[in-house]
C-alpha cells in the first residue's frame, strides 16, 4: 500500500493529471456502490487487454482469488477521483484471467471499519472459518494497518462484513500493512505475511487453522522488504517478495522462512517503485489447476477518467540457474482467446531496408520472434513499435550484441539465440525474454492513430537471421458479463434499441421508442420475474418468447396505471393500479402453453390470466418505453420472496428488491415494506438478516406509512421492540451482520412477546396499548437488510 505522500509526488510529476472530486466515505444504506461513469474502453491510452478500472484511481491488487467460478481481482481504488485519497476495494472479475467485468466497490470506508489499505484474500472452500452461511465458497479477505482486521462475503463478492466489527484479529503496535494469506497444504494450516517495521524492513509470518486465530510464527528481516509482500509455494520451493519485486527462494517448515542465498533477485526489470511500471504484485489463491497465477500494478498509466492499470497475468515458475533458482514469469495461456489474424516468419534476413513488417497496422498485438546470433553482424536488432513513414515510432525494442542488453536491461542469452515476445497495447507494453527469466513491464503512450500503427523490424550496421517470428492482432478483452444487473439468465446480452447503461441499481434504459434488453436464455413455458422502476419511462417490462430484436410478449408497469400484457400489434390484458415513477415494482409471469399469468408485487393471485398463442418460444429480457426505467434481478425459476398470502404488497419507504435469496430492503432510515393483510391478534414469524447496515425487523399493527410496532434485530447487539417515539423493551443479544435470525411475535391484546430462533422463552415479554391492529409487513433501518419466509398464524 503507498503512502499518500508518495502518491502526491508522483501525481505532481505528472505532465497532465484530470483531478477528480475529493473521494468520501460511503454509506451502509446504499453499499455496494457503483459511481462509474458509462464507457466504452476505447479512450486514447486506455488498455484493451490490460485492466484499468472504469473509472477513478488504482494501485495495488489486493486479495486476488478464484472463487466459485470466477477470477475476483480486488484493487486499491479511489473511484471518486484520479489520484490516492481514501482508499477504497474495486473489484472486477474474469471466467478466463483475460476478459474482465467492473464490479460495484467491495470495501468501502464508512460502511467497513480501519484503514482499507492493500492486503490479501483466499477463498475458505473447506469453511474452516466457519463463516459460511449459505451455498457459496466464502471469500475472506484481510486489510488495515498497525494490525490486521478481517472480512468475509458469502454471496461471491457482492457485499462484504466485517468479522468481529472490524476489530484488528492481529495487534501490531508498529507500523505495519499489507497482509497477504496463502494456504500452507503440507501442514494444513493458513500462513500470513505481513510488512512491518520493526527497527527495519522485514514481514512478520502467523499461522492460523481458521483464518480467525492467529499466531505469531517468526520474523523475516531485510532491507530490501518492503511493503506488500507476498509468499507462496512455487516448483517445490518458497518465495518471497516486496513490492518492488525483489525476491529471494528458500524453505518454509510451518513457522520459519529459510534461504541460503539472501541477496534478492529483480522479478521484473522495469520501473519498480510506487507509481512505476511494475509495483505490489500479488499471486492468485485457489487457481482451479494450481498455476500460480500473478498480476502487477502499473501507475504510469492514466487518461481523462482512470488513473493505473494492472500488468497483464502471467504464470509463475521456477528454474535452476547457475545462480540458484530463478522465478520465471510467462504470460498465461488465455491469452489464446483474443487473438486475430496472425501472421508468420521463417528463416528471414533482417537487414537495413528490409522491413518484413511492412504493411502491417495494428494497434494492439502480440510478437514472437526468434534471431540467431551466430554470423549476425548488426549491431543492434529489434522493432520500432507504432512507426511512422517518417522513421518515427513511439519505442523501440532492440538487442544490443555488444553491450549484451534488450531494451536496455541485461539479457544473457545462454547460447546463440535471442528470443523474445512482446505484449503491445494502447498504453503497456511488456517485454519477455530468455524463456520468461527475462520479463519487463512499461507504459507507454502509443499512437493509435491509423498513421501510427506501423511496425518496423530493423538491423542497424549489418544483418540478423531471423529463425521465425510471428504477429498476432490482438482484440479487446473488455468482458461482456453484467457489471450490476443480477441475473440467472445466461449471456452474451445484447441491446435491441435504446442505451443500456450499468447503475448501482441495475440496468438502465434510455429510450424514446420501444427497446429491449435481451439475454441469450430462452424458454418455452416456466417462471420469469423480475424488480421493474419507470424513472422517467412512460413503461417498461419483462419480455419473453422474444425474437432477437425485442418480438415477443411482454409483461409492463405503465405509468398511465396498469399493468399491461402486450405483443406487437395487441395489448393482450391489462390490469388497473397506480404505477409511481420512481417506486420498484415486482412483476412474476408463468407461462405453460398458451396460458399466461402475470403477478404483481407479490401479492398471491395473478393480476393478469389470459391466453395467446403468437409466440411459443424464445428469448428472456428487458423492455423499457418512452424514457429511462431501470431493471433489476431478472430470474427464471421459483425462488424468491416467500410469505403469507397478501394482495400487493405497498413500499411507503426505502428500496425493495426481490433477489433469489429473499426481499432486499435498502433504507437510509426507516424504510417498511407492507402487505394488505391486517390483523390484532396473531403470530408472526420471519428469517431476518442485516446484510450490511443497522437493523431489520417485522413491522405489524401499522398503518399505510409504517407506523406501527417492530420487532428488529440491531447489529448493535439488541433485539429491541418499538413504535415510533418509543423503544418499548430491548434485548442484548449479539446480532452479525449477514447472519440469519429467526424472528416470532406473538400478540394478544396488549401483550406482545418476542422470540430469536427456537428458545422456548421469550426474550421480550411485554405490554403496550398503542397501536390494536393494522398491516403486516418489514422494516429496515439505515442499511440493507434480507426477509423471506414471512409466515402468519
Amino acid at each position: 500500500m503507498i503512502r499518500r505522500i508518495l502518491a502526491v509526488v508522483l501525481l505532481a510529476a505528472s505532465a497532465v493529471l484530470a483531478i477528480g472530486a475529493p473521494a468520501s466515505a460511503g454509506t451502509a444504506w446504499d453499499y455496494p456502490e457503483f459511481p462509474y461513469p458509462a464507457t466504452t474502453y476505447s479512450e486514447p491510452f486506455r488498455g484493451q487487454f490490460h485492466f484499468s478500472s472504469q473509472s477513478g484511481w488504482m494501485n495495488d491488487p489486493t486479495g486476488l482469488v478464484y472463487a466459485n467460478g470466477h477470477y475476483h481481482f480486488f484493487y486499491q481504488h479511489n473511484p471518486h477521483g484520479l489520484e490516492w485519497d481514501t482508499m477504497h476495494w474495486g473489484h472486477a472479475t474474469s471466467p478466463d484471467l483475460v476478459q474482465w467485468t467492473q464490479k460495484p466497490v467491495a470495501l468501502e470506508p464508512g460502511v467497513h471499519p480501519g484503514t482499507l489499505f492493500s492486503g490479501g484474500g483466499v477463498v475458505d472452500k473447506a469453511n474452516t472459518s466457519g463463516l459460511k452461511t449459505g451455498s457459496l465458497d466464502p471469500i475472506v479477505v484481510f486489510s488495515n494497518t498497525n494490525g490486521v482486521s478481517v472480512f468475509y462475503s458469502n454471496d461471491d463478492g457482492r457485499s462484504f462484513q466485517a468479522y468481529d466489527q472490524g476489530r484488528k484479529q492481529i495487534d501490531i503496535p508498529e507500523e505495519s500493512r499489507d497482509p497477504k494469506v496463502v494456504w500452507d497444504a503440507a501442514r494444513n494450516q493458513w500462513v500470513m505475511v505481513v510488512w512491518s517495521n520493526r527497527g527495519g524492513n522485514g514481514v512478520d509470518l502467523y499461522t492460523s487453522p481458521n483464518l480467525l486465530k492467529w499466531t505469531f510464527a517468526s520474523r523475516y528481516a531485510a532491507d530490501w522488504l518492503f511493503e506488500c509482500p507476498d509468499l507462496y509455494p512455487l516448483g517445490g520451493q518458497w518465495v518471497l517478495t516486496s513490492a518492488s519485486s525483489d525476491y529471494v527462494v528458500g524453505t518454509f517448515d510451518g513457522r520459519t522462512f529459510r534461504t541460503d542465498r539472501p541477496q534478492p533477485k529483480k522479478m521484473n526489470l522495469g520501473t519498480t517503485y510506487a507509481g512505476g511500471t511494475f509495483y505490489a504484485a500479488e499471486t492468485f489463491t485457489g487457481t482451479p489447476d494450481g498455476r500460480v497465477v500473478q498480476m502487477a500494478w502499473q501507475g504510469g498509466n492514466r487518461g481523462s477518467t482512470w488513473t493505473g492499470n494492472a500488468t497483464f497475468p502471467v504464470t509463475l515458475g521456477l528454474v535452476d540457474s547457475p545462480d540458484g533458482p530463478v522465478v520465471t514469469r510467462t504470460p498465461v495461456t488465455e491469452l489464446s482467446a483474443l487473438r486475430a489474424d496472425s501472421r508468420t516468419w521463417r528463416n528471414e534476413t533482417v537487414r537495413d531496408g528490409r522491413n518484413l513488417f511492412d504493411g502491417i497496422r495494428a494497434d494492439t498485438y502480440e510478437i514472437t520472434a526468434t534471431f540467431d546470433l551466430a554470423g549476425a553482424t548488426a549491431s543492434q536488432f529489434g522493432f520500432a513499435l507504432h512507426s511512422r513513414s517518417d522513421g518515427t515510432a513511439d519505442r523501440v525494442v532492440a538487442y544490443d550484441r555488444a553491450a549484451g542488453t534488450l531494451y536496455g536491461k541485461p539479457l544473457a542469452t545462454g547460447g546463440n539465440e535471442v528470443s523474445v515476445r512482446l505484449l503491445v497495447d494502447r498504453g503497456q507494453l511488456e517485454v519477455f525474454a530468455d524463456g520468461g527469466k527475462f520479463s519487463l513491464a512499461d507504459n507507454v503512450n502509443f499512437d493509435s492513430a491509423a498513421v501510427s500503427q506501423g511496425i518496423r523490424l530493423f538491423a542497424t550496421g549489418g544483418q540478423v537471421r531471423l529463425k521465425n517470428a510471428t504477429f498476432t492482432r490482438l482484440s479487446t478483452s473488455w468482458g461482456t458479463d453484467q457489471s450490476t444487473l443480477e441475473s440467472t439468465l445466461a449471456g452474451p446480452w445484447h441491446a435491441a434499441g435504446g442505451a443500456w447503461t450499468d447503475t448501482s441499481g441495475g440496468k438502465r434504459a434510455q429510450t424514446t421508442g420501444d427497446a429491449f434488453y435481451l439475454s441469450a436464455s430462452s424458454a418455452s413455458d416456466g417462471v420469469y420475474q423480475g424488480d421493474v422502476r419507470l424513472d422517467t419511462a412512460q413503461a417498461a417490462g419483462l419480455t419473453f418468447r422474444a425474437g432477437s430484436e425485442g418480438a415477443g410478449y411482454t409483461a409492463n408497469i405503465d405509468s398511465s396505471g396498469v399493468v399491461k400484457l402486450w405483443r406487437p400489434g395487441r395489448d393482450i390484458a391489462t390490469y388497473a393500479t397506480p404505477i409511481a415513477k420512481g417506486q420498484t415494482h415486482h412483476l412474476r409471469v408463468e407461462t405453460t402453453g398458451s396460458h399466461i399469468r402475470v403477478w404483481f408485487d407479490h401479492g398471491g393471485d395473478p393480476v393478469i390470466d389470459a391466453t395467446d398463442t403468437a409466440y411459443a418460444s424464445g428469448l428472456f429480457g428487458a423492455n423499457a418505453y418512452g424514457g429511462a426505467a431501470t431493471v433489476q434481478n431478472l430470474n427464471t425459476g421459483p425462488g424468491g420472496f416467500t410469505a403469507f398470502p397478501s394482495g400487493p404488497w405497498t413500499a411507503p419507504s426505502g428500496t425493495w428488491t426481490t433477489t433469489p435469496a429473499g426481499l432486499r430492503g435498502n433504507a437510509a432510515g426507516d424504510g417498511f415494506f407492507l402487505s394488505d393483510r391486517t390483523g390484532t391478534d396473531f403470530t408472526y414469524q420471519g428469517d431476518l438478516s442485516v446484510t450490511n447496515g443497522t437493523a431489520a425487523g417485522l413491522t405489524f399493527r401499522a398503518a399505510a406509512d409504517g407506523a406501527g410496532y417492530t420487532a428488529a434485530i440491531d447489529t448493535s447487539g439488541l433485539v429491541k421492540l418499538w413504535r415510533p417515539g418509543k423503544d418499548i423493551a430491548i434485548h442484548a443479544t449479539p446480532i452479525v451482520e449477514g447472519r440469519t435470525y429467526d424472528v416470532r411475535v406473538e400478540t394478544a391484546g396488549s401483550r406482545i412477546r418476542v422470540w430469536l430462533g427456537d428458545g422456548a422463552d421469550p426474550l421480550i415479554d411485554t405490554t403496550d396499548t398503542a397501536y390494536a391492529s393494522g398491516r403486516l409487513g418489514v422494516n429496515a433501518y439505515a442499511g440493507n437488510v434480507i426477509a423471506q419466509n414471512l409466515k402468519l398464524g
